[in-house]
């Protein structure tokens, strides 16, 4: 061993031992892994920050953008109405949201896929009194089986993809994996259906959000002509907000007020009081076709655009003050959306509305205008609540860039990376999203950790030591048969990737499978595929994939919970995926 490759190896290790600490957060650590490589001269400046322009960062940035992009359209909530009344029990809600999940992850980010259910699983839980905790692990662990479908549906497959360029100058096709991935998402499908009993009932961890989580919003709608819910009943107004509003008041020729009853006729140009929690509101706004009062004078640019919820507190000179009469609009280049007061419904026109100290407020205007109002007229932001209500843009558009991406990667007219990338691009300039918004969706952490470590793991190529490890492997597993050596690489991927992070052991791994591979005198590509298997795999931890972190806290989950559905899931993955690893790529070459 040279002097270079045990500097590499220590690095590593050291980054490994970091990891697993779990004092510092992951993409610090990589981080700090990098600056002491070029300390040490293992990393040469020059390509100490190519990792930042590797294809696999600007697909992943690309896979998160799009997939928020899908998320924020609300078309895979509307996909889902139908069957919504059908998921009485939590069997039949698994199985549904379970086999959505997992499709959606063949086509776009895991962790993107996952995001886009978890307010509809939150939805079902409310409705029908199933625990949340019985839905969202086995959503979280279909999104990490779905994802071995495709290049794009997780990052090992997207990091395997390259590794093989390197080696053999022909990268992983975009459905590449989908003969091991899809049987293993048969098999691991049919259990998540079967086994969700496995999981203990969990009372999910409230947050600030929580406590703000007021349900008794009341907003003032018209109904257009033209409008889809013009002639139809109240009900079916309710009906089609998922029942999550109802309509306390209809206005008619101006003055004349109805209660509302279930049969009674909507018509176009009657204004309605409607009470629920914003994110109602917004679907039977967005649904029905109808126009917010407070939101058809302030119109903002989706760049500038700002939703804020706020309380009146009790210095606010508007306390006592009409609505109407602050003008709002005019005076503060703002408009009130909803106003909820104490879970009280309310009955009278908004703009009649006298303010009272705790009422609280959705407003909305521009970036400039909003905190300009909240400071002069002493509102308080709720600043842990993210408001839809007046942002939606409900469209189909993202799922058809997203499918034409899909088929000009498939068809092998363009590359992966430049087909999301132009995805992305394509879908910010239809102002489909915001650049501020886009820039949420992406995960930092995720992007630095990933840059951090492709130099570092060059490093162990470039010095020798995958080389070195590779003889110390093929040493370990001469005389065992070929199944038996990719079975053991499968599971050293498996048991790695829990405790380091999928994306670090694909880099770590990949070249040193390949290198077994090739010492063994034996085709690299199922070896490659076993890493990329592995590594998408985990279902023990919370922390070794963001799928499961992202569902911990929403599901009260536990540490120790996640191994009681994941470990026979690891098995199946185990001894269904490496057979067909086999089948479909031959061991011998």
């Amino acid at each position: 061993m040279t002097l270079d490759q045990a500097l590499a190896f220590g690095l590593v290790g050291l980054t490994v031992a970091g990891f697993v600490w779990g004092r510092l957060p992951y993409d610090l650590i990589a981080l700090l892994g990098l600056l002491a490589g070029v300390i040490t001269g293992i990393v040469p400046v020059k390509s100490a920050f190519s990792g930042f322009a590797d294809d696999v960062v600007v697909i992943v940035v690309a896979a998160l953008l799009v997939s928020a992009a899908i998320a924020r359209s609300g078309v895979v909530e509307d996909i889902m109405r139908p069957l919504m009344p059908h998921m009485r029990t939590a069997r039949r809600q698994v199985f549904v949201l379970v086999g959505a999940v997992t499709l959606l992850s063949m086509v776009t980010k895991n962790v993107g896929a996952l995001a886009m259910f978890m307010p509809i699983a939150a939805q079902v839980s409310r409705k029908n009194g199933t625990s949340v905790s019985q839905l969202l692990m086995p959503m979280a662990f279909g999104s990490l089986i779905g994802g071995l479908v495709t290049l794009v549906g997780t990052s090992p497959n997207i990091i395997v993809s390259k590794i093989r360029q390197d080696m053999t100058g022909q990268p992983f096709a975009m459905f590449d994996y989908a003969p091991v991935g899809i049987g293993v998402v048969v098999c691991g499908f049919l259990f998540l259906s079967l086994a969700s009993g496995l999981i203990p009932k969990r009372k999910a961890a409230g947050g600030m959000g929580d406590a703000f989580a007021l349900d008794a919003y009341t907003a003032e709608a018209e109904i257009p002509a033209g409008s889809t819910i013009a002639g139809r009943s109240v009900a079916e107004l309710e009906a089609a907000a998922d029942n999550d509003i109802a309509v306390r008041l209809v206005i008619r020729e101006r003055f004349r007020r109805h209660e509302p009853t279930p049969g009674m006729v909507l018509k176009a140009g009657d204004l309605l009081l409607l009470g629920g929690e914003p994110e109602g509101i917004e679907r039977a706004v967005a649904r029905a076709g109808l126009s917010l009062t407070g939101d058809l004078t302030t119109r903002a640019d989706i760049e500038t655009e700002s939703v804020v919820e706020g309380v009146v507190t009790p210095q606010s000179p508007a306390i006592g003050s009409r609505l109407g009469k602050l003008a709002l609009e005019t005076a503060h280049g703002v408009a009130v959306l909803a106003v909820s007061r104490s879970g009280r419904p309310i009955e009278q026109r908004l703009a009649t509305l006298r303010l009272r100290e705790g009422d609280v407020l959705v407003l909305k205007g521009t970036s400039e205008s909003v905190p300009a109002a909240l400071a002069e007229l002493r509102i308080l932001p709720l600043a842990e609540r993210s408001i839809v209500l007046g942002r939606s843009r409900r469209s189909f558009i993202p799922l058809g860039v997203l499918a034409a991406a899909m088929i000009l990667t498939a068809a092998g007219i363009v590359s992966a990376v430049a087909a999301f990338f132009g995805a992305a691009v394509i879908l910010l300039l239809l102002r489909v999203m915001s650049m501020h918004e886009a820039y949420g969706t992406v995960e930092a952490s995720v992007i630095v950790l990933l840059a951090a470590l492709i130099p570092l793991s060059e490093a162990i190529q470039t010095t020798g030591g995958t080389d070195l490890i590779a003889g110390w492997l093929s040493t370990a597993l001469h005389g065992l048969s070929p199944l038996t050596s990719l079975f053991m690489v499968t599971l050293l991927a498996m048991a790695v990737t829990p405790f380091l992070n999928n994306a670090a052991t694909v880099l770590m791994l990949g070249p040193i499978a390949g290198s077994l591979a090739i010492r063994l005198g034996l085709n690299p590509d199922p070896f490659l595929m076993a890493v990329a298997l592995g590594a998408a795999c985990d279902f023990l931890t919370p922390i070794g994939h963001q799928c499961n972190t992202i569902v911990m806290a929403p599901g009260g989950y536990r540490f120790g919970d996640y191994w009681r559905l994941g470990l026979p899931l690891s098995a199946i993955v185990l001894f269904v995926g490496v057979p067909l690893i086999a089948l479909f790529w031959p061991v011998g070459g």
